[in-house]
């Protein structure tokens, strides 16, 4: 049974029984809607046809069990049996859904998840953005602000949320649509130049463990992220062209278990030319690696399964995917060298290749970075530099006897103030 009731100058609320509950009464579904057009207002018929349709479509979604009433639904209940089940688990890759699920849990849903979804106001929205950018924001213990990079994510995750409920028709507006995008302060960018990554390098073989050493010159020389590497296995490897290939990487570890994935983009998925010195090195820890490899697997202990990764603790299975930061921050502490992510190395293999003439597509092809733009607004302060040290080599070419630094140096003779007799 359905019916259509007026309830004011433009509104009508839609109703449809759907079934009997537990005690035997009849359950009830309402839904109040209003029209707008003056000119359908004015027209009985038409009206009359416009509201029959929309009754149709609401019983069609009570007795699908699809419809649900906003004003009944808090922000937690949505995102816990709706965002999530619906749309997160099936459309975000694995760790972007941790990821998401993580600021839900440490901000957003504190802060919202008791409110009803349709009340949740703009200014409610810009008051939390800017909560965020406060001490105290913080969740992990930790003094000081959130980064700028996390609360312009944090906005990113909440705007994904309601703009799912705004999709399946829950809302009408999307209240974060008027909040303003939080600015992220780019920190400058770290990493070694050529002459500070040499002794780094020296102490990679002079101290390092050898998987350690390989991993480590892996991201210095090939500009590789730490996932690639991870998910490299022997397959990737030719030692005749000298190359190691992009498959896959792993970014996170899931029940004790690496998570493979495929590369975030196709430009990701490469082939690198590596130095041969390396990939000599690189062979001898294959013979190393797979005398370890028989005599594990003759004791029924290889944990890789048909994985053949390449830089693991002993036993096959993957290092945990944050073990090689963890490891590397550890080595330069120890050693007293500055300290710069293990990401960063991934930028020292740029820079030291910009310092030396490469060519800056050649650089975007080697990074796998899928726009050339993004390669050179990266290391935008090195070319730069490279720039005015290759101007600066065109000086001799001046054929005035007068240098340039003796021109700096007689114009400061000429500001030099002369004092009168009173003034002595």
């Amino acid at each position: 049974m359905a019916s259509i009731e007026k309830r004011g100058k433009n509104s009508w609320r839609l109703v449809v029984e759907a079934g009997y509950g537990p005690d035997h009464k009849r359950i009830k579904r309402s839904k109040t809607i209003k029209v707008e057009d003056e000119a359908l207002l004015k027209t009985t018929k038409k009206l009359r046809e416009h509201l029959n349709d929309e009754l149709v479509k609401f019983k069609t979604e009570v007795e699908a069990g699809v419809y649900i009433a906003p004003d009944k639904m808090t922000f937690s209940a949505f995102v816990e049996e709706e965002w999530k089940e619906k749309y997160a688990k099936k459309s975000l890759g694995k760790l972007t859904y941790k990821t998401y699920v993580s600021h839900l849990d440490n901000h957003i849903l504190p802060a919202f998840g008791h409110m009803r979804l349709d009340q949740i106001q703009t200014m409610h929205l810009v008051t939390f953005i800017n909560n965020l950018q406060k001490d105290g924001a913080r969740k992990d213990g930790k003094d000081g602000v959130l980064a700028s990079g996390t609360v312009e994510y944090i906005y990113r995750v909440a705007k994904n949320v309601f703009s799912r409920a705004v999709d399946w028709k829950l809302l009408k507006e999307n209240p974060i649509d008027g909040v303003l995008k939080p600015k992220v302060e780019h920190q400058e960018m770290k990493y070694y130049e050529e002459d500070q990554a040499h002794p780094v390098i020296r102490k990679l073989y002079e101290l390092a463990p050898v998987v350690w050493r390989m991993f480590s010159l892996g991201a210095m020389l090939g500009g590789f992220r730490r996932g690639e590497l991870l998910g490299l296995e022997w397959p990737d490897v030719d030692f005749i062209e000298n190359t190691l290939t992009v498959k896959r990487s792993i970014s996170m570890t899931e029940n004790g278990q690496a998570v493979r994935k495929d590369p975030k983009n196709t430009s990701s998925r490469r082939i690198v030319a590596m130095p041969e010195w390396y990939m000599a090195e690189l062979k001898e820890y294959h013979k190393q690696w797979m005398v370890n490899y028989w005599k594990i697997s003759e004791l029924n202990k290889w944990l890789g399964g048909d994985h053949q990764v390449v830089f693991h603790a002993g036993f096959g299975k993957p290092f945990y995917h944050t073990q090689p930061s963890k490891w590397w921050a550890k080595f330069l502490k120890k050693h007293g060298f500055e300290h710069i992510r293990f990401h960063d190395l991934r930028h020292t293999s740029a820079t030291i290749l910009i310092e030396n003439d490469a060519a800056m597509k050649a650089i975007q092809k080697r990074l796998g970075h899928s726009k050339y733009q993004t390669t050179a607004d990266l290391y935008t302060h090195v070319t730069k530099k490279v720039s005015k040290a290759t101007a600066s080599k065109l000086d001799h070419l001046n054929p005035s006897p007068i240098r340039p630094q003796d021109q700096k140096e007689s114009d400061t003779e000429t500001f030099i103030p002369t004092m009168t007799n009173a003034q002595k």
